[in-house]
């Protein structure tokens, strides 16, 4: 009893010891986490980086005996390409020899021989000289040509100036312009006078004007009978100077054909036709859907032969169009 008396009094004392002592241990207790984390931070570090260069390390070998084969291959190429342009320069350069060589021969012996040059240049010059005379004689034949169609265009220019001018030839009772009692001679122009007949008159002839019947007209305007060969002008009339367009295509759009309106072309009954339309639409739609349903449901039901729904399927199929009659 009286050491556990002696344990109750000192019970407060142990409680602090232990308190005290514990939190003292939690302190060294962190200390020392931390310095083992940052212990085993540094070792992975060092880890982790030798790992890195080692993986550095194998990569710069892999890459080196890669870069070295490529390498190998594009000289090898190289090399290649080098050789054939090689051989193709030595094939021209002979191939320009030979070429060489052949037109000099050709050359020698066939352009620049001198007796051949000769004859050539000699016939050649005898061609001239024949073509020369042969143009000389065309181009006075046609120099001849010219004065001889001047005169005669003169001549008649004179021709047509004394015709026109016959009321000046002189009469017994009154000597003309050109033959005048003060001269000794008459003037040429009065002998030519004498000679020429006087020019007559020719009255131009008056287009009658055409007149367009109503009768006309509707039969130009028809479908049929467009284009009409009458209402055309003719061929050889010019055109209009400035920015019209073709007489054609304004005949066309003057003489079109006469169109009904949209009042016309659309029956009056046209909402009621379509609203028929649009109803029998659905009672079509309706009957088949209701048939599709019957003919499901008696399928599913249905625990007879083959025959038995068959003859069902024809019955629904009259009993249907005995149906859609009476609807029509």
């Amino acid at each position: 009893m009286a050491t556990l008396v002696r344990l109750q009094a000192r019970s407060k004392f142990v409680a602090q010891q232990y308190y005290f002592r514990n939190s003292v241990v939690d302190i060294f207790r962190k200390k020392e986490y931390d310095a083992a984390v940052k212990i085993q931070s540094w070792f992975r570090g060092c880890q982790v980086r030798a790992y890195i260069r080692n993986l550095h390390r194998v990569a710069t070998i892999i890459q080196k005996w890669w870069r070295s084969y490529s390498g190998r291959q594009e000289y090898q190429l190289i090399v290649k390409f080098a050789s054939c342009a090689m051989k193709m320069n030595l094939y021209n350069a002979m191939a320009v020899r030979i070429q060489r060589r052949w037109r000099g021969y050709r050359i020698r012996k066939y352009c620049f021989n001198y007796f051949y040059l000769k004859e050539y240049l000699k016939a050649v010059s005898e061609t001239n000289d024949a073509i020369r005379e042969a143009l000389e004689e065309f181009a006075e034949m046609k120099e001849r040509e010219e004065k001889k169609a001047d005169l005669e265009r003169e001549e008649k220019k004179r021709d047509y100036q004394a015709r026109k001018t016959h009321y000046l030839l002189s009469t017994k009772q009154i000597p003309g312009i050109y033959n005048s009692p003060f001269r000794k001679d008459p003037d040429p122009w009065e002998l030519r006078l004498q000679k020429a007949k006087p020019l007559t008159y020719q009255r131009s002839k008056v287009k009658q004007k055409r007149c367009i019947s109503l009768s006309s007209w509707l039969a130009c305007t028809s479908a049929r009978s467009f284009p009409r060969s009458e209402i055309l002008p003719p061929i050889d009339r010019k055109q209009c100077q400035g920015p019209f367009r073709d007489i054609t295509e304004v005949l066309e759009q003057r003489y079109k054909p006469l169109e009904p309106t949209l009042w016309v072309a659309e029956p009056i009954s046209e909402l009621k036709v379509a609203r028929e339309e649009f109803r029998r639409q659905e009672w079509m739609r309706d009957v088949n859907d209701n048939m599709i349903s019957k003919l499901y449901y008696h399928h599913l039901i249905s625990s007879q032969s083959t025959e038995n729904y068959i003859q069902k399927l024809d019955k629904l199929s009259k009993d249907f169009i005995e149906e859609g009659e009476k609807q029509a």
